[in-house]
């Protein structure tokens, strides 16, 4: 028996990082996923090594007309949605005097009015007891320099989770957002991130990232009946980042 035997999962961003890795535990623990991108041929090829349980669709999360047919080819093809995870991300990484408007909105238009779109469109074809997982970040709940616009669009999903799971609850599906910390995906192999992981590792009292797969579990949880009565929750997965810096100390045996 799988944790998630027999339910249909969309997942945005889930050619590659932490969307296949979504894609992946989901399969595992027995769901049928559709797995959304812009990266085709990467998408293609995780969805033909799932095999059976699992289809790629084109998805521009940006776009009403793309979410619309995303949504209309997983309904076709296994019938119903029953769980949602709202996972593709983009970041640039500036200081606030240096970034454009252009990519300040760009940010905007994937990160957060994605998410929007993600479950306005899909929340109407899920029966009650579905699940919706939105990935936010813990630079959704502190500031961090250089990433203005990422930083804006990670609260942004935090406050869209709460409202959505209270319009939610009377249909019987639960919102909520998890917040990783660093986590080790194509994402953080930016030579500008890279630049700032190590500095970034000396406040993590666990002393490393996460994996993706670890991050995946928490979703699979999340979209599971074990987590039947979360919502509006935020699931922080840092290392103990938001703790506060760690300080080196003695421990007694």
């Amino acid at each position: 028996m799988g944790r998630l035997d027999d339910r249909v999962v969309l997942i945005t961003g889930a050619a590659r990082g932490q969307g296949e890795a979504h894609g992946r535990r989901c399969v595992a623990e027995g769901a049928k996923v559709v797995l959304t991108d812009v990266l085709d041929e990467q998408g293609k090829a995780v969805a033909a090594d799932l095999g059976a349980d699992a289809i790629y669709h084109p998805l521009d999360v940006a776009s009403e007309e793309s979410w619309n047919g995303a949504v209309t080819a997983a309904v076709g093809h296994f019938g119903r949605i029953d769980g949602l995870v709202n996972n593709a991300g983009v970041v640039k990484f500036a200081p606030l005097l240096q970034t454009s408007l252009d990519e300040y909105r760009r940010q905007i238009d994937i990160n957060q009015v994605g998410v929007f779109l993600g479950m306005r469109t899909v929340a109407p074809h899920m029966p009650s007891g579905g699940s919706i997982v939105n990935v936010s970040s813990v630079d959704g709940l502190m500031g961090m320099p250089g990433v203005v616009a990422y930083v804006a669009s990670k609260f942004a999903v935090r406050g869209m989770t709460k409202t959505a799971a209270i319009e939610f609850a009377s249909l019987g599906i639960r919102v909520n957002s998890i917040h990783p910390g660093l986590v080790h995906t194509p994402m953080a192999e930016d030579p500008v991130a890279k630049a700032g992981i190590e500095t970034l590792l000396e406040g993590v009292p666990m002393g490393r990232g996460a994996a993706p797969d670890e991050v995946a579990a928490l979703a699979v949880f999340l979209l599971s009946d074990e987590c039947s009565y979360a919502t509006g929750a935020e699931f922080v997965i840092d290392g103990g980042l938001t703790c506060g810096k760690s300080i080196p100390v003695e421990v007694p045996a």
